[in-house]
């Protein structure tokens, strides 16, 4: 452990962020998980907070490890590892086990599953950022710069898209972000966003036309109709989050003592928030989103202390994706916006997700200790470095 603590280089407070994240993520999946101990583990409550502890050490070190790697080895390793992501997302949509009419997990050994779009959120992000940052000096042509830019996130997205709406969303929204900050031109992405507005209008129309090719599309509607007022299943999850809410007051029921958990679907994961506003008031919930705050505040300095790097867009393409989804999950949670079955990063209970977005964030660091160790060095603008 004293090794450990001795070789941790990085933002110190992105470490802290994370720890205290950790921590409120095993409080409030070991209280939000007593009625599924009581349903699949005979009473065991004590079982999946061992899981989830298990996961989030494993996170841990993971974050640990790819903090300790150069950030500039990662646009080689993950320019191979997009290669494998696509074949996997459209191997998914194939074989990929059916949960809730949607195929977006692969089975592994051990009753294990991986969630393809995970990887390949990582990988789209570190491919735009490599070529943004090679393509700087003609950035603005539409031919040699935005058409190898657009192409991948266009395929990603639209791999990702028939069994996660929302994920597709997140991600072409931090692609398009992404591709603001390494200044393509506004036209190009204005159209960009008309392309994609286009393309879900046909989508919308073909899956109305024959229903059995993207069954997916009524649950979206029905998320739609539920968030306007009809009833639904999603209608029933959001009217128990806004209980737990207000149970909650402002300073909460403390620890354990949550009611809501007994009666909304999913406690420890798409509506984890709800569950930590009711044990620990409006306080607690707002100090989980002051703390992604301060998660994208911290990236933000890393990129101005690397303007136009590649460690620049990478923080900024990571931290944005981590920190708006987390934003979508408690503005579910909150009923301001419709149900899309995020889950709150580094605090709901997850396996692959909870592992990629620790790789994430260990990227994030690796960048802050180049700057540490090279301030000068990466103050400058260098095209050359992937």
């Amino acid at each position: 452990m004293q090794y450990i603590l001795k070789n941790i280089k990085g933002d110190k407070i992105i470490w802290l962020v994370v720890i205290i994240l950790s921590v409120f993520s095993l409080l409030a999946v070991y209280s939000s998980t007593g009625t599924l101990a009581y349903k699949y583990q005979g009473g065991n409550t004590e079982y999946y907070m061992l899981k989830h502890f298990i996961i989030l050490l494993l996170g841990l070190m993971l974050m640990y490890l790819a903090h300790l790697v150069k950030y500039t080895y990662f646009s080689r390793i993950f320019q191979i590892a997009l290669w494998i992501a696509i074949p996997l997302l459209l191997l998914t949509l194939f074989v990929g086990l059916n949960l809730n009419e949607a195929r977006r997990v692969l089975p592994l050994p051990f009753g294990l599953t991986f969630q393809t779009s995970d990887l390949a959120k990582l990988t789209l992000i570190m491919y735009l950022a490599r070529m943004l940052t090679k393509r700087q000096e003609v950035i603005k042509d539409f031919k040699t710069a935005f058409i190898p830019i657009v192409l991948p996130v266009l395929i990603v997205c639209f791999l990702i898209l028939p069994a996660n709406f929302s994920t597709a969303a997140i991600l072409f929204a931090t692609s398009l972000v992404l591709m603001f900050i390494g200044r393509v031109s506004l036209k190009h992405i204005f159209s960009m966003v008309g392309i994609g507005v286009v393309f879900l209008f046909m989508l919308f129309m073909i899956a109305k036309s024959y229903p059995d090719l993207l069954p997916r599309v009524d649950t979206w509607i029905s998320r739609l109709e539920s968030f306007g007022g009809a009833d639904s299943e999603e209608s029933y999850q959001v009217e128990q989050s806004k209980i737990a809410i207000a149970k909650g007051g402002v300073f909460g029921k403390m620890p354990g003592n949550s009611e809501q958990r007994n009666f909304l679907p999913h406690p420890y994961s798409d509506f984890i928030f709800a569950i930590i506003i009711e044990e620990y008031g409006l306080l607690g919930g707002i100090f989980i989103v002051f703390l992604y705050m301060i998660l994208l505040f911290r990236a933000v300095r890393i990129v101005t202390k690397t303007p136009r790097n590649f460690g620049a867009f990478l923080t900024i393409g990571v931290a944005f994706s981590l920190v708006f989804q987390a934003m979508i999950n408690m503005a579910v949670a909150v009923n301001l916006l419709p149900v899309t079955g995020q889950t709150l990063p580094l605090v709901s209970m997850g396996g692959t997700s909870l592992w990629f977005t620790s790789i994430a964030i260990g990227i994030i660091l690796s960048v802050s200790k180049e700057i540490e160790k090279h301030p000068k060095k990466n103050a400058q603008f260098q095209p050359a470095t992937v």
